[in-house]
């Protein structure tokens, strides 16, 4: 098998991501191991692109593969399709760091944010799930991404950071252009030293008058008495607020389109809420919230099926391709709520996994059951050709969600 892609012609167009999945099914037989001009969220680069669910795992724990921030640049540099167009190092957060050092950070950053912790918040999330269902007036048609699902998820997040209510707007503001491949290197470079500089406000303040929230207990969190300094713990800030935001709020209104468009799957979870926790896990494997895993890049050559991925390569992983891999899921391109074997990898695998995976479930859970209970009858309010994803390739997400509920 050659180690060059000749599949470039199908994928990662502007139609790619309209429906990515023909084109990755052709990828998984023809090209599971191939190399392509990638553009996330900063860079257009040429990286190798995996696709089938055994690789992907695979690579997901690979010491080998690494996301080291200090490394990253010259990586991005030695790759980058236009070299002018990088946003720069990457914040050297847990998501961008290799052991030890991330071992340290997500020791102590696990120790804040606890599964007590987000048990905790239960009553207050089921409390701002009920206020969102309830700004729904039946019949009239709303955006499902804008009122629900880009909102419920930031109130949380700010909540569990002790953000200010006043500073919510300030924060979706700063995550869509992280977020938007549309948006320049200058554009992403000033948002992201203004979230630095909201955080670094934010973390002032809790010095002074500590609060039952995440920074408080960031700010106190330590492992053999080492604590977060100043930097790492505006990293691991910015790195919560962001993760926590957009694929959750993916995953709301997905989820919601899947449900609309099979009314079978949603009258039997309507029948039986007891099926909510394996409804969401299919909402993220149906439509992982991350289409492309983050960065990584090889320290060494790394054995991928019969390709050999040589040093010094930058290597992107397609949750959403593996989540369809007909080897390991039956019916792939079927929602089933019921699904018994469903080993995902949208939360990623390793010692990368996301440490938010229990509140997005929660929330998930919180809202869907409300929705359902709610409101009997949804429909889309325009037709469903018309709808639009997100134009990235990083995220899996709509634009907008014109929907009735009634």
């Amino acid at each position: 098998m050659t180690t060059e892609s000749t599949t470039d012609d199908i994928v990662f167009g502007p139609m790619f991501v309209q429906n990515p999945y023909p084109s990755y099914d052709v990828l998984r037989t023809e090209a599971p191991v191939g190399r392509h001009a990638v553009k996330t969220l900063a860079s257009e680069v040429n990286a190798w692109v995996v696709t089938r669910h055994e690789d992907v795992r695979a690579l997901l724990a690979d010491p080998t593969l690494s996301k080291d921030a200090l490394g990253l640049p010259r990586i991005v540099e030695r790759h980058a399709v236009d070299p002018d167009g990088s946003v720069g190092q990457n914040p050297r957060s847990m998501l961008f760091s290799d052991p030890p050092h991330h071992t340290r950070l997500r020791r102590i950053v696990t120790k804040a944010f606890t599964m007590r912790r987000v048990e905790s918040m239960r009553p207050w999330i089921e409390r701002m799930a009920d206020e969102v269902v309830d700004d729904i007036v039946p019949g009239a048609e709303f955006d499902l991404v804008e009122q629900i699902a880009l909102a419920f998820p930031i109130y949380v997040i700010g909540a569990l950071l002790g953000v200010p209510v006043t500073d919510f707007d300030d924060l979706r503001r700063w995550n869509g252009v992280l977020t938007s491949v549309r948006s320049t290197a200058a554009e992403k470079r000033e948002a992201i030293g203004l979230a630095y500089a909201h955080l670094d406000s934010v973390v002032a303040a809790k010095r002074q008058e500590p609060a039952d929230d995440l920074v408080s207990a960031l700010i106190d969190a330590e492992d053999d008495g080492q604590r977060l300094d100043g930097g790492e713990l505006l990293s691991t800030l910015f790195l919560l607020m962001n993760a926590g935001y957009e694929t959750t709020a993916n995953m709301i209104s997905s989820g919601a389109l899947a449900l609309i468009q099979n009314p079978g799957q949603q009258s039997l979870l309507r029948a039986d809420p007891g099926l909510l926790p394996k409804a969401v896990e299919e909402f993220l494997r149906y439509e992982s919230p991350l289409n492309l895993a983050t960065i990584r890049y090889t320290t060494g050559p790394v054995q991928v099926g019969d390709v050999t991925i040589p040093a010094d390569e930058i290597v992107f992983v397609s949750l959403c391709a593996a989540n369809r891999d007909p080897s390991v899921f039956d019916e792939p391109d079927r929602l089933d709520i019921g699904r018994a074997k469903n080993p995902h990898l949208s939360f990623g695998h390793g010692i990368h996994y996301c440490v938010g995976a229990p509140l997005a479930r929660l929330e998930g859970e919180a809202l869907f059951g409300r929705l359902l209970r709610r409101f009997p009858h949804w429909e889309l309010a325009v037709p469903a050709d018309r709808l639009v994803w997100r134009h990235s390739l990083q995220f899996r997400g709509l634009e907008s969600l014109p929907v009735r509920m009634s």
